[in-house]
C-alpha cells in the first residue's frame, strides 16, 4: 500500500479513503482487465471472422494489452493468487470460461480446415496463451519493438510454428 500510495503521491492510509481493504483495492485492478479480455472474447466469438482471423484479433489484443497496460498485466499473472472468497472464484470462472472459448475458435477452425486438425487443441491453448499471459515480462525489458512487429511475429510464431 505505501508503494502505491507513493506513486500516486499520497499517503498510505488515504488509499483506505477509496478502498475499504487492500483485498478491495486487488480486486478492482485484477478483475477489470480480466473483463476487458471476456469482452473482447465475447465481441470476438460472435463475430463473422473466420477462426483464424478470430485467433489473431485475440492475439492482437493480449500484445496490446501487454504493450499498453503491462504493469496491469503483470498483476493478473502475478498476483491473482491472492484473491480471496468470491472473487478469486469468479477470476478463475471467467478464465476457465476464456479457455474454453478460445479452445472452441480453435476446434472449429480445425474441422474447416483453418488449422492443423492433427494439433491437440489443449496444447495449442496452453502454448499460445502461455506466451501471450508472460509477454508483458519480454515487452518490459524491449519496449522498443515496434508493437506492429511485435504482433505480426506472435502471430507467425504462434499460428504458424515458425521461430526460425
Amino acid at each position: 500500500m505505501r508503494h502505491i500510495a507513493e506513486g500516486v503521491g499520497i499517503k498510505a492510509a488515504s488509499i483506505y479513503n477509496h478502498f475499504g481493504s487492500k483485498q478491495e483495492l486487488l480486486q478492482d485492478l485484477l478483475m477489470l482487465p480480466a473483463n476487458l479480455y471476456t469482452e473482447e472474447m465475447q465481441t470476438v466469438k460472435n463475430s463473422n471472422l473466420t477462426p483464424r482471423e478470430k485467433i489473431e484479433k485475440l492475439i492482437r489484443h493480449h500484445v496490446r494489452m501487454a504493450v499498453e497496460h503491462t504493469d496491469t498485466v503483470a498483476l493478473i499473472v502475478a498476483d491473482w493468487a491472492h484473491l480471496e472468497g468470491e472473487t478469486r472464484a469468479q477470476f478463475f470462472q471467467l478464465r476457465e470460461d476464456y479457455e474454453t472459448d478460445f479452445k472452441e475458435i480453435i476446434e472449429i477452425g480445425k474441422t474447416n480446415g483453418s488449422f492443423n486438425p492433427n494439433i491437440n487443441t489443449d496444447v495449442a491453448v496452453f502454448s499460445i496463451l502461455s506466451t501471450l499471459r508472460w509477454l508483458f515480462s519480454w515487452y518490459n525489458r524491449n519496449k522498443s519493438f515496434d508493437v506492429e512487429e511485435l504482433e505480426k511475429q506472435m502471430m507467425q510464431v504462434l499460428l504458424s510454428g515458425t521461430c526460425i
